[in-house]
């Protein structure tokens, strides 16, 4: 049995994609209030997988997360894209006519942004977990409240579920890790299927340092899929960069890993593992 620390709750989102990226193998969530927790866990008992998610086609980039990953020292062995859909959702015997405020994480709301804007008559609330806010209203029997989440947390926690796909945009995904202790990161990776790295570094403050390092990338055909930039703390205006680049040749990517070495400071390889598809 596998098991693996999300941030949320049962049926929330971090739940799904746990069991869809482990799909016909048993896992035990260890469910975290927080993205902190989740690390802490792996530290605490190195078997434990964590499972966090990066960045949403909509909402852009979880920041907060780059910097956890790279101080944790985990290692990224998979990653996995879910689609998200909302629903929302109130006790069973509520009904439109009922509800007065809606409850959900602030990145649920935002995505719901068109739905909400033709019921302004409902109360926004922010939660800090879309499953959690769900399973607020279902043991605490709310009337008049209503939630926004996946469907799978209306069927968990007995609520019914009033209009589904509400989310304003269709091809709304998130990209979550799969991370684990160094040790190990080689009994969960098929070394043969590899074909995607993440890569952390910083650049001295030098013109062009940056296009040096992507040219370099480029000549050994290594696909760009995300650059992402976050200031040094404590050292005004310098930035890591957190890159991703996929490859068809292991060989080519060393290569091209040990050519940016010498341009770069701080050159780290978060992971090495097999790109996800997007999960329907």
């Amino acid at each position: 049995m596998k098991r693996i620390a999300i941030q949320g709750i049962e049926g929330s989102f971090h739940d799904i994609a746990a069991h869809q990226s482990f799909e016909n193998e048993e896992i035990q969530l260890i469910c975290c209030s927080t993205f902190e927790q989740v690390f802490e866990s792996i530290r605490q008992d190195p078997t434990v997988i964590g499972m966090a998610a990066i960045e949403n086609t909509i909402a852009g980039s979880l920041l907060h997360n780059y910097e956890l990953l790279r101080e944790s020292g985990a290692t990224i062995v998979g990653e996995h894209k879910l689609r998200i859909k909302h629903s929302f959702m109130c006790l069973p015997e509520d009904d439109w006519a009922d509800i007065r405020e809606v409850h959900s994480h602030p990145v649920a709301l935002m995505q719901c942004r068109e739905f909400l804007g033709r019921h302004e008559d409902l109360k926004v609330v922010e939660a800090s977990d879309t499953a959690g806010a769900a399973a607020e209203i279902a043991r605490g029997g709310l009337h008049g409240h209503a939630a926004i989440g996946s469907k799978h947390v209306a069927e968990l926690y007995g609520l019914k579920v009033l209009e589904e796909g509400i989310e304003t945009n269709k091809h709304n995904f998130t990209r979550f890790l799969v991370f684990c202790a160094p040790a190990r990161a080689n009994l969960l990776r098929n070394i043969l299927a590899t074909d995607k790295a993440s890569i952390v570094f910083s650049l001295p403050h030098e013109e062009g340092s940056l296009s040096q390092v992507l040219s370099v990338l480029s000549f050994y055909k290594l696909n760009l899929t995300k650059i992402q930039s976050l200031p040094i703390i404590g050292r005004e205006w310098e930035y890591l960069f957190y890159v991703d680049v996929q490859f068809k040749d292991y060989t080519r990517y060393t290569q091209g890993i040990d050519a940016i070495r010498p341009l770069t400071s701080d050159l780290k390889i978060l992971g090495e593992y097999r790109h996800g598809k997007e999960s329907i």
